[in-house]
């Protein structure tokens, strides 16, 4: 198996986010890449670069306008007399379909879902990196490997059309699985984050070829709160194709992996030709976020179930903040998908 990563992606390193009102270090730091790596290379996979993709698979999900926020607001934001090193919004639109403002304070608050997103000189850059690593992890795929890792720093699943938010800018997953939707019929997306993947459901919300499914804590008291419970189905033609599964907080592995039964089911129904895992390990018992109390080796049987659907994987890193644990369990997950 191969780890699809690039060292540009460690350029991304916003200093902090606001949480409960208050300035906080900011946990999606470049060592996770580097324990991440670390872990895959000890695991056995052998490192590879991503190709430059260019926009184009940004532009398959994500908008023209939102494209364009990205790459030049931080530029726009040093101009304004005492503004913020890095972009923070301080105000948000009770609505999407409205007017869309001219200023980079309205347009950051209306691009930037909450505060825990801030952007950099270099978040661009590095989102866009790493949007390409989950896309020649799609392309390994059509190229007939069985399975890739794509260590996609910063991650993606919070970032949806239009708008950023929970340390995800460009959402790397759903850029992959639209990139194999060019190979394979249908796709499925199966997010076990312990946080809701929003941005990856809003994306496909609408449509039958991908199904997403994900596995996390209940959102009534934990991030992201709007969205992720177990009513959202999928509207239109996509109804029937989202799948919540959200789980009491501090669920072990044994409620879990009756979760997950549920969730492979699912996609065994839907029939798909690839799948593509939303890779989050902060479902693990001493994460610093607490949801989720999967344990290291849980990670790995989780992997092999996953496995047995016998299906071309791709696995996208998503959240896993640093801890002790962190590097064991990437390489639980990996090595039990290799067994």
């Amino acid at each position: 198996m191969k780890v699809v990563f690039s060292s540009k992606q460690m350029k991304h390193d916003p200093v902090h986010f606001l949480s409960s009102g208050a300035p906080e270090p900011n946990p999606e730091v470049p060592e996770r890449a580097d324990r991440l790596l670390k872990a895959a290379q000890n695991s056995g996979l052998d490192w590879v670069e991503p190709s430059d993709y260019g926009l184009d698979p940004a532009a398959a999900v994500h908008t023209p306008e939102y494209l364009f926020f990205l790459q030049n607001i931080h530029r726009r934001w040093g101009y304004i007399e005492g503004a913020s090193e890095e972009v923070i919004p301080n105000i948000h639109p009770d609505r999407r379909d409205g007017s869309y403002p001219a200023s980079a304070v309205g347009q950051a608050g209306y691009h930037m879902l909450d505060t825990a997103c801030p952007i950099s000189a270099d978040t661009w850059g590095s989102a866009l990196i790493s949007l390409h690593s989950a896309v020649h992890g799609a392309h390994l795929l059509m190229e007939g490997e069985a399975s890739c890792y794509a260590l996609a720093r910063p991650p993606g699943h919070h970032a949806a059309r239009d708008f950023a938010a929970g340390f995800c800018y460009l959402n790397n997953a759903a850029a992959a699985a639209q990139s194999l939707r060019t190979e394979f019929d249908r796709v499925a997306i199966l997010d076990v984050d312990v946080h809701h993947g929003n941005g990856t459901q809003e994306i496909f919300y609408h449509r039958p070829d991908v199904l997403t499914v994900s596995i996390h804590a209940d959102p009534v008291r934990f991030y992201p709160f709007f969205w992720g419970h177990a009513d959202e189905r999928g509207v239109g033609p996509g109804l029937g194709y989202n799948l919540n599964l959200p789980l009491p907080r501090g669920t072990d592995d044994a409620g879990y992996f009756t979760a997950l039964s549920v969730a492979l089911a699912r996609i065994e129904a839907f029939a798909p030709q690839a799948i593509v895992v939303a890779l989050g390990l902060d479902a693990h018992e001493h994460d610093p976020f607490q949801g989720l109390a999967v344990s290291t080796r849980g990670f790995g049987q989780i992997a092999a179930r996953i496995k047995q659907i016998g299906l071309p994987t791709l696995m996208v890193q998503e959240g896993g903040y640093l801890s002790k644990d962190l590097g064991d369990n990437l390489s639980s997950f990996l090595e039990g998908f290799m067994a």
